[in-house]
This record gives C-alpha cells, structure tokens and sequence, in this order.
C-alpha cells in the first residue's frame, strides 16, 4: 500500500479542488441542460476524469481520505454541492455512491476495503438501495455460501449502478448489509411510476431471487447499517447536494432578472436580497454537520442532532428559496423546458426524505437538556 506524506496529501488534495474547480467552471460555462430522463453520464465521465471517484478512497488505497477526515470531508462537501449544482440527479446517485464507500470504511474488513477499492478506480459506480419492494429481500444460508431473494425498489441510478449495497433479512430476523453485482439486465424492474422530478436519476428496482455471494459480500453485522452517528449523520451529504441545486436556483434567477431587466426593481431586489439569506444560511449549516460528521471524539448524539437540524434547516431554506424563485419570476417560472422549472421540480422531489417531523423532535429532545457541542468547551 502507498503511505502518503503530510505535504503530499495536502498538495494532493489542493490540487484536486484545482481540479474540480475548473470541471465546474468548464461545465457551468456550457449551462447543460439535458434532456430531464437523460442520465448525464458525461458529467460522470467529467468527474472520473479528473479521479473524484479516486479520491473517495482512503490514504492506502491511494485515494485522498474525502469520507474519513475533516478536510476530507470539507473537500467532499465542495465535491456534492458543485455536483448538485451541475445537476441533482447526479448528485443524489453521487452521494448514494460515496455512502457505500463510508459504509464499507466503518463496517467493512481490511480486504473487503481493498477490494471495493480496486473495483472503484476501475470507475464503476456504485449504489445503495436499502428500500424493499414486493417481496424485500431475504438472505439464506445454503452451505458456505448466501443464497438472495426478493426485490429492492426506489433504486437509483438503476442502469448505471454496477454495484449496490443491500439491506437483506436473515432468517433470523436481522437486517445485514450486502454488496452485490448489479450488471444483469434482465434483473432490472420499472420503478415506481414516472416521478414528477429526479427522472434523469433513473429510479427503478433490482431482482436479486438467486443471486449467491459469499460471505466475503456481507459488510459488518447485523444492525450496522442503522448504527448511530453514521446512519443519520449521512444526511448532510444529501444536505450538500441540496444546496448545489439551491446555488443552481439563484443563478438562473438572477439572469432571467437581468435579462428582463428588471434586476434593479426594489421588490424583486429585496426578494433576492431574501434568496441569499437563505442560501449562505444553508452553507453555514451544511459546514456545520459535515465538520460534526467528522470531528474526532465529538458525542454521537451531539453529531445525531446537529446533523438532523442541518437537515431541516436546509430543507426549510430551500422550499422557501422555491417559493421566492416562483413569486419572482411568475409563470415563466411553470414553463414546461426552462431550466428554472426543472431545477425547482427535481429539487422538490429530492427534498422529499423520509421522517422530518421525527428528525426535528429527536433533535430538539437532546437540544432541551444539552448545550451546542464545544459551546462551553
């Protein structure tokens, strides 16, 4: 294994943000707007290029650490918000990638992260799809080796994902993580139905009856994947690629202001004024959970709860921003083919995360009787 130095990890990763920054600048120049059931697969491309996928990876498997250090993950939050920005549906099959990459460095042994490894830098992209469909997924033991069964829906990125982790019931009654191939087309299902946004994420289901791993496919043990912090601390990922889509949202309208000319009209400034309000509040809060994710020694209830509060703060600020877009700009905001109104509707989509109302009072509850982390340190 490669063991990096101090200096050379630090240019390493600068000059990966170099990098990423200009695949962002590049790319924002261009304004694509593709088709919305088009998956962008040459900003992916974009992306492999310039080794972001890599970089996921720890220090020895030569990557650059973005899911286990602090700068790391300041540089993974800059990595999913640029993404969301570029467009949300590549950022939530991103996000969902860097998450199996997170799960395996916690729960995973020494091989199974080599292995991942090596199977990543051949730049697959991988998924997590933990939502069962009819019949859920079920594990069997036959011997020495697992027999699979059952569907998983809500799968993104269904025709791109070349390996997903997998919740699967044993016979026991235990949910375990499993890593298993995704390449055969004819295991692919139709989703839900066509979903009002997010259509370029290419949502569907997995048919994994008869798939046989071994154990060298079960990642950590029963109930890990809903160990806390990392099961809601993960939230301000989906938190990062929020606010790219937020920042998406204020540029375009700020240049169809300018474009009308009406730019420098007090309502519409004092709107604006508002929009940017709510966007660096989203930044300031996403910073936050990503430095609690990351912080070494910090209470995992203390990361739980900042993160949960993250998470509905942002949300909060982007329905708001929404709203504002829409009272700006007024129909030509619900113009069927505008960028503006493909943002909007894939950004109300992807805001749509199971529990907010548990979310807030979980966090609150442990907020009533303990102050902010390092408030009193």
């Amino acid at each position: 294994m490669l063991v990096l130095g101090t200096e050379r990890v630090e240019n390493d990763l600068f000059t990966f943000q170099m990098d990423l920054k200009n695949l962002f600048d590049r790319w924002k120049s261009v304004s694509p707007m593709l088709a919305e059931n088009i998956f962008p697969i040459d900003i992916l491309n974009s992306l492999r290029e310039i080794g972001a996928l890599d970089a996921l990876l720890s220090h020895e498997e030569r990557g650059l650490n973005l899911c286990r250090s602090l700068e790391g993950g300041l540089a993974l939050l800059n990595l999913l918000r640029r993404t969301g920005y570029l467009n949300l549906s590549l950022g939530r099959c991103l996000e969902g990638h860097v998450n199996v990459v997170r799960l395996v460095e916690l729960y995973g042994t020494l091989e199974q992260r080599h292995i991942l490894a090596q199977q990543l830098r051949s730049g697959i992209l991988a998924g997590i799809w933990v939502t069962d469909g009819v019949p859920p997924v079920t594990i069997k033991q036959e011997n020495t080796q697992y027999r699979l069964a059952g569907i998983k829906g809500f799968a993104s990125g269904i025709m791109q994902v070349e390996l997903a982790l997998i919740t699967a019931t044993t016979q026991q009654g235990h949910s375990i993580m499993v890593l298993a191939p995704t390449v055969e087309a004819n295991r692919r299902r139709s989703g839900p139905g066509k979903l009002m946004g997010m259509q370029a994420s290419g949502t569907g289901a997995y048919d994994f009856t008869d798939i046989v791993i071994s154990s060298d496919n079960i990642i950590g043990s029963a109930g890990d994947y809903l160990r806390q912090p990392e099961f809601s601390a993960g939230a301000w990922r989906g938190s990062a690629v929020t606010l790219g889509a937020m920042d998406r949202l204020i540029d375009l309208l700020r240049q169809e202001l300018l474009d009308r000319g009406r730019a420098h009209n007090p309502h519409q400034l004092y709107r604006l004024g508002e929009a940017l309000i709510l966007q660096k509040t989203a930044s300031m809060w996403v910073t936050e959970a990503a430095k609690a994710a990351y912080t070494p020694g910090m209470q995992s209830e203390d990361v739980v709860a900042t993160v949960n509060l993250a998470r509905i703060a942002v949300e909060r600020a982007a329905l708001e921003l929404i709203t504002l877009v829409q009272r700006s700009l007024g129909l030509s905001a619900f113009v069927k083919g505008k960028a503006v109104e493909q943002v909007m509707r894939d950004l109300m989509t992807y805001l749509r995360q199971p529990a907010p109302d548990e979310t807030l009072t979980e966090a609150a509850a442990w907020f009533a009787n303990h102050d902010w982390p390092g408030e009193n340190a």
